[in-house]
């Protein structure tokens, strides 16, 4: 597929990255010259220096043979602009546009179904909703959708004192009730894949994806951890920028929620926005102010101002001061991987979050769902089974008869409303929301053949 990639930043970099390990045609348009240099030593790509929404520069890109346009610049309207100057003037087939600011989105005319944009991301309401999960199961790292929220995948430490620590994956179905049922889809250990038999023992500090229905989450990961976290109630927000305020906006009505700002004006305007939300003007890193506002009785800390540091710094403290969850919003990779697991709980890396909700949108076959896990090491994906026994490779058979690769695995699928967790006699119908955890990212144009080849993934 000819792909065209206007914005050579973090985003930009990661998607063109995972585009173009695929067997894909990839051209990046950048006005930074260094940025553009840096990605072509890395890549097998093109690169096209000038400003992406121009005529001129999106000819010079070929918008012309583009057989999809994925507008992620740092300027919404730059977006907005070059994704009707590619419908109009080039009549690119797909347009996807990265946009920051929400109120675009309830614009009918620039995001909606007949506009340019045939579709629209915003990182902010993404970081949002995954925070909001973290901050629902206390002791969980991801919380991931699939099935319209049917189902869901969870990953958690695995901790000293957990039922299931040190002992067979098999012995999960013995501890859960009647009716509930789950699948380990993965394990991590000390950062490496271990692929789950049902003699895989489970480890102290192992990383646990598992995969069950929504309203048996809590059930499932009691099994692996203790549960001696009480229901978050109290929750405190460092900054005030469009995520920091998305976030509490969309708390205030179910926590008690706290934001510091540090600029004056900004407080105010936030204050003006929230109607049950406390707004404070300080320093998220101020050890006073965080002790008058009872930190150590603070259930969880969110540091989501726009500087890496200024989140590690304070997630720290607040840990440090007896906060019980701290979760930082990072943007450096190397940085999450430094902080992540040790004094801060969870790190939240805003790129990594929108690349999974990109490559739903352009990946070739467009699957339902697409989340990047392990710092984009691995994926999870969700594919909807199209056709028959005639014309698909999967339906009518059973999962065993899956010619899989071996680092990918089935979690389960779902079926109307319910949760099939995979085993081995389950048969795929026509339909189904077929849930696969890919541990190799070499091993995605296997999987997506299987799936693709007289059907059609959704």
């Amino acid at each position: 597929m000819k792909i065209l990639i206007l914005g050579a930043g973090q985003v930009g970099s990661s998607v063109a990255a995972s585009l173009a390990s695929e067997n894909n045609d990839i051209t990046v348009v950048d006005t930074d010259t260094h940025r553009l240099r840096d990605l072509a030593e890395k890549l097998d790509i093109r690169t096209v220096v000038g400003h992406a929404s121009l005529p001129s520069v999106l000819a010079q890109a070929g918008a012309e043979d583009a057989e999809l346009l994925v507008a992620v610049t740092s300027s919404d309207e730059v977006n907005l602009v070059a994704c009707q100057v590619a419908q109009h003037q080039f009549r690119t087939p797909a347009r996807v546009a990265r946009l920051r600011e929400s109120q675009f989105l309830d614009v009918p005319a620039l995001a909606g179904p007949d506009s340019a944009v045939s579709a629209a991301i915003s990182p902010e309401q993404l970081v949002c909703r995954h925070v909001e999960r973290l901050i629902e199961y206390p002791g969980a790292l991801q919380v991931l959708d699939f099935a319209d929220g049917r189902a869901q995948l969870v990953a958690v430490r695995a901790v000293p004192g957990g039922a299931l620590v040190g002992h067979e994956i098999r012995e999960l179905r013995q501890h859960l009730a009647p009716g509930v049922d789950a699948r380990v889809a993965a394990i991590f250990r000390q950062g490496r894949p271990v692929k789950p038999e049902a003699s895989t023992v489970i480890e102290v500090e192992d990383e646990v994806f598992f995969l069950a229905d929504r309203r048996n989450i809590l059930t499932v990961m009691s099994e692996l951890r203790r549960v001696d976290q009480r229901p978050a109630r109290r929750v405190m927000i460092a900054g005030g920028g469009n995520i920091g305020r998305a976030l509490a906006r969309s708390l205030e009505n179910r926590y008690s929620v706290k934001v510091v700002e540090r600029s004056r004006e900004r407080a105010r305007n936030v204050a003006e926005d929230l109607l049950n939300s406390i707004v404070l003007v300080g320093d998220c890193a101020d050890e006073d102010l965080l002790r008058e506002e009872n930190i150590d009785q603070t259930d969880v800390y969110c540091a989501m101002t726009n500087e890496d540091e200024a989140n590690i710094l304070s997630a720290m403290l607040a840990k440090r001061m007896g906060c019980q969850r701290v979760v930082s919003l990072i943007n450096r990779p190397a940085y999450a991987e430094l902080v992540e697991g040790g004094p801060i709980d969870i790190a939240v890396s805003p790129q990594l979050v929108t690349l999974g909700a990109l490559l739903a949108h352009i990946r070739e076959g467009a699957p339902a769902r697409v989340y990047s896990l392990r710092r984009g090491a691995a994926e999870a994906i969700e594919a909807v089974v199209r056709g028959d026994r005639r014309t698909s490779q999967v339906v009518g058979r059973s999962l065993d008869e899956l010619e899989l690769p071996p680092a990918t695995t089935i979690g389960g699928l779902v079926r109307g409303d319910k949760l099939l967790i995979a085993h081995h006699d389950v048969v795929i119908e026509p339909g189904d929301h077929v849930i696969l955890f890919v541990m190799d990212k070499r091993e995605l144009a296997t999987v997506s053949a299987l799936f693709q080849t007289g059907a059609t993934w959704l």
